[in-house]
């Protein structure tokens, strides 16, 4: 098999209920936030053996993001992408990085704003 190096997995449009933002508001009323996640890993254990277990489990990457997404209340949405990354890079030592895109769906402001966002990006 060739040597298929590091590859980005794609995770896209997942939606989780959260109490954030700077207003009172935002913290006591549920809103609606949307995250992508990519993830840098090298795939070529699981592209050999076609077993999960040589890659990472995309159920556990959706479960770490809606855990801090659903958990303690950050004022800013910088603070709670890094929080979401940290929360994915935990989860397996093969991934070598991981984006976060997240996004607010009803930003709390006068104009018609479909959403406001942050992208972040770790490695190890």
């Amino acid at each position: 098999m060739p040597d298929l190096g590091l590859a980005h997995v794609e995770l896209r449009g997942l939606r989780v209920l959260g109490r954030h933002g700077v207003l009172a508001e935002e913290r006591l009323r549920a809103q609606p936030f949307e995250l992508d996640v990519d993830l840098v890993l090298d795939i070529a254990a699981a592209a050999e053996s076609d077993d999960l277990a040589d890659t990472i489990d995309y159920a556990a990457v959706v479960a770490a993001a809606t855990r801090a997404v659903e958990g303690e209340h950050c004022r800013l949405l910088e603070r709670l992408a890094v929080r979401v990354a940290d929360a994915i890079l935990e989860l397996d030592i093969r991934v070598a990085e991981v984006t976060v895109v997240l996004r607010k769906l009803r930003p709390p402001v006068p104009e018609d704003l479909a959403s406001a966002g942050v992208r972040t990006t770790l490695s190890r």
